[in-house]
């Protein structure tokens, strides 16, 4: 049987770690290999590790066609719901997937939106000059519903609201070796999120140095992020006895000062953020 690996496809999903890995191949060699491997035509689109378990062993294993692919899209979209079902699969990589999901669906919708737009005005076009009308079935179908809100990217990962918040801020602007730190579980969510706000620089190293630095680090900001929320609600100097200032109103124009509390508010908004994924990873972990 000829079985094509497309790396793209084999690298969409985040892979196993090593103990999940060897964990497998225990199983496979005890049990064999139980569950068909999915097929697109001749390209593999679920069971990369099963299959190259399977080759390393020369053990034996079944294989499925998926009837209802029609494109790349269709692929991703399928892989995306399999793993996001799976208890496995962490918080944090539930919600990159659910996020990715929202990408191509918006991207689909709008695409088929423009075609039947497109098509519309083609036939209006041709009914003015005496010709038929008929609607191209194919582009008069119904374009998917995208993950319109936060809610709805919650809801497809089983997350909160706020988690999700966090997730698309570290997606955003936490550094590589940052992401790879929450993948693997060195960090929380919660606490990459606040790390993330971080120069780039600072993230790599604070991640290169470890969980303890990592800590460290996200504490750092929470705690400059505090300030911030007391600076702006004025908590800050009274509890100074007046002595200080969040800045100098006589140094600084109003455009600099208008810019300055929206900086503060925007850090107010994600400290709230944190603070809710905190309060609901503490009580799932009671509910444990």
């Amino acid at each position: 049987m000829h079985i094509v690996v497309n790396e793209e496809l084999k690298a969409y999903i985040d892979p196993l770690t090593p103990e999940e890995h060897e964990a497998l191949e225990r199983s496979i060699l005890a049990e064999g290999c139980r569950d068909a491997l999915v097929l697109w035509g001749d390209v593999l689109v679920d069971g990369h590790n099963r299959y190259g378990i399977c080759q390393k062993h020369g053990l034996p294993f079944q294989t499925v066609q998926h009837p209802q692919f029609k494109s790349m899209e269709d692929v991703h979209l399928w892989m995306i719901d399999q793993h996001l079902g799976r208890r496995s699969v962490s918080d944090f990589q539930r919600g990159v997937l659910a996020l990715r999901k929202r990408e191509i669906l918006s991207e689909r919708r709008a695409r088929l939106v423009a075609s039947s737009a497109t098509s519309s005005a083609d036939a209006a076009s041709t009914d003015t000059a005496g010709g038929a009308t008929q609607a191209d079935p194919a582009t008069s179908a119904a374009a998917p519903e995208p993950l319109k809100s936060r809610a709805d990217i919650a809801k497809a990962a089983r997350l909160s609201n706020s988690q999700v918040v966090l997730i698309e801020k570290i997606q955003k602007q936490a550094a590589p070796e940052l992401v790879a730190a929450v993948k693997a579980g060195t960090i929380s969510i919660n606490a990459a999120a606040a790390v993330a706000s971080l120069p780039a620089e600072e993230q790599a190293s604070a991640a290169l140095a470890g969980k303890d630095e990592l800590k460290q680090a996200a504490k750092r900001v929470r705690e400059e992020k505090r300030r911030a929320v007391a600076a702006v609600s004025g908590e800050g100097s009274e509890a100074s006895g007046g002595s200080e200032a969040p800045w100098d109103a006589g140094a600084t124009d109003a455009g600099d000062v208008g810019a300055t509390v929206q900086a503060l508010q925007r850090r107010v908004a994600e400290l709230t953020a944190e603070n809710q994924a905190l309060r609901a990873e503490v009580a799932r972990l009671q509910a444990e």
